[in-house]
Parts: C-alpha cells; structure tokens; sequence
C-alpha cells in the first residue's frame, strides 16, 4: 500500500497494490515461470531484505517518489487495536477460514461491531471462505476485496485513534508500533506528526486501488497493472493542494494591455514538487508579474520534472508565454480539472 499525509494542507490518500501485481522488468510474456513468480508486488521485497528493489519498482508502478517505507508484523496491528479499546467496524459478509499450517482461524460475523485485536487479524487477512466463496462482485471479491477492507478498516482505527482523550494511548503505542516495524521513519519524525493527527479531518482521506487485469502468463497467475490508469490515479490521489484566497495581481510593473488581461482569466494552479519553499513563492511572483491569476497553489511530492499542463485547452500563445517565463519545455495536456486552466508543477530541474 502506497500512503501519503501532509499535514499543511491536512490530506491523506491510501493507494493499494494487489499482491500479485507484475513488477519485473521482462516482458511477460516471455518471462519464465520463476522470474514472473518473484516478481510479483509480494514477492519482490524478500521478506524485507530487499527494500531499495522494493520502493524502485513501486515508484515505477505508480509514477511519484516514495520517501519512506514500514513494513508492519501482524502483532503491532493486534497490540494497538487492543490499546485503544477495540475499533467499531461493520464486517461485510460472514468470514470463515480455517488453516491449521498458519495456525490461522477465522471466524466472524457480518455486521457492525466491536473489533478486538484478534479480530483485527482475522478480519485483515480474509480472502475467501473455506468453501471458496468470497466477497460478492461489486465489493471486489478475494484479494480485491481484503484490500477494501483492510483500507476501511485503517480509517475506522484513525477515526476511533484521534479521539481527543486517545492522546496519551498514542504516545504510548510509539513502543508497540518501533517493537514490532521495520521502518526507516525515527521516532522523532513520528512524534512531529502526532499534534497534525488530532486535527485531522477523516473526510480528507482518498484511497483507491492499483487499476489491471488477472492474467496467466507461463503458467503463472499475475495481476497486469494499468499502467496509464496508474498514474492518472496515483496523480488524483497524491497530488497535495494547498488552497488559497486569489492572489490579487497588484505588483508594481504589471502590463494592462489586451493581452494581459487574457491572462488575468487564465486561472493558474501552482504545485512544488522541488522540496524547497521559497521556489514556491519565486514562481508565483513571476507568474503575478506577468499578470496570470494564480488561484491555487501549495506542495506536492517531490518529483524530478517540471511540466505545464493545459487543462482546458488554452491558446498555444498562451503555452508559449508560460514556457518563457518559466523556462519549462514541457507542456502537457490533461483534462482533468476543470477548476484552473493550468496545472504548474516546479520540479528538481527548476532554475
């Protein structure tokens, strides 16, 4: 699951990748049998000793830089259910399993109610019956549907989480939580986040899943991502918006020919995918400069390129003036916000 929360602009989005999603760099089609198997989204990260490999197929898959990474044993999901009383969730359907090799026993009820952290375990590994049915269809049935799931089931814990009297059981699950995850986050980047979590608004989560198809390649059952879809998806959801009030173009030396006033309509979304604040602000006051209404902008993850994208299909002239002044060759066409004619994105490569 690829997951992102910035606690400026108090968003969060939840990503999943279906277990056997095709990470390898082969063509399947003429990929072996061993070589299709191990490169399955499950298989890749070699029970955690394999995490650079891991997040490099990751970011290929979806299309945006991971930062950090948590790879989670089932006790801690069991301990901080636990610590905070149990989580209230509605299960779906009836859930029974049994297999005696995993010493795993599934057994639940469809309906709401209380989730203890044995529970939690249960509910969080369920793909399919004994007899073999699952979820139904419009759910998403096996794998398809535990990762529903396991995402309803993470925003029904925060919600019960971040209950104001629940502050002091989080300070005291940050030792369940580094007892029982790999992780390169420090407990004091966890610890900066914790105020963020108690104002945070549940309505600001998105979440979604890896779009493709089950297909069998050599024998071998692999889930083929929609690699377009992927990252129109991964773009929806982990682009971070900063929302702010117009910007009011007022700057001394601002044109008022005919010209300008057409780019006092042109509605212009800023994103800064470099890491560094003051380019944010730099570019925004070039854009004013040149008398472009700048609607929206705030931070985004970091990314390589700088790219403009034509939302609404503006005049080549105006793609030509932005390009000038930002010195940014790459101009896109994408439609999918209707809310501002351009899309800024500042990356790395911005001067």
């Amino acid at each position: 699951m690829v997951a992102s929360y910035n606690p400026q602009t108090g968003q969060a989005a939840m990503l999943s990748i279906p277990r056997d999603t095709y990470v390898g760099k082969k063509d399947k089609n003429s990929a072996t049998p061993n070589y299709l198997a191990s490169y399955k989204m499950n298989s890749v990260y070699r029970n955690g000793t394999n995490i650079p490999e891991t997040i490099a197929r990751v970011e290929e898959l979806v299309g945006i830089e991971i930062h950090n990474y948590v790879l989670v044993d089932t006790d801690a999901i069991i301990q901080i259910v636990d610590a905070i009383g149990g989580v209230t969730f509605n299960v779906p359907i009836d859930m029974n399993y049994d297999d005696t090799n995993q010493n795993l026993h599934i057994h639940l009820k469809a309906g709401e109610q209380l989730i203890d952290g044995a529970k939690a375990e249960q509910l969080l590994r369920f793909r399919h019956n004994q007899d073999w049915t699952s979820y139904p269809e419009e759910y998403g049935d096996n794998d398809l549907g535990r990762m529903r799931t396991q995402r309803e089931f993470i925003q029904a814990t925060l919600k019960q989480l971040i209950r104001f009297e629940n502050v002091t059981k989080v300070l005291n699950l940050l030792d369940i939580v580094f007892n029982n995850v790999k992780t390169d986050l420090t407990i004091e980047t966890i610890k900066y986040y914790i105020p963020y979590a108690f104002k945070f608004n549940m309505e600001n989560i998105k979440s979604g899943m890896v779009p493709g198809v089950n297909e069998k390649c050599n024998g071998i059952w692999i889930y083929v991502a929609n690699k377009k879809q992927t990252k129109q998806i991964a773009d929806e959801l982990f682009t971070d918006i900063l929302p702010q009030e117009p910007v009011t173009n007022t700057i001394e030396g601002t044109n008022s020919n005919e010209e300008d006033k057409k780019q006092e309509k042109t509605k212009i979304e800023l994103l800064n995918g470099t890491g560094q604040n003051e380019k944010l602000e730099e570019v925004k006051q070039k854009l004013i400069k040149e008398g472009y209404d700048v609607t929206k902008s705030g931070n985004t993850n970091n990314t390589s390129n700088s790219v403009i994208i034509n939302r609404t299909m503006q005049s080549k002239n105006i793609e030509e003036d932005l390009k000038e002044i930002l010195n940014i060759d790459k101009i896109n066409n994408n439609s999918n916000n209707s809310n501002v004619d351009f899309t800024i994105i500042i990356g790395k490569d911005y001067e």
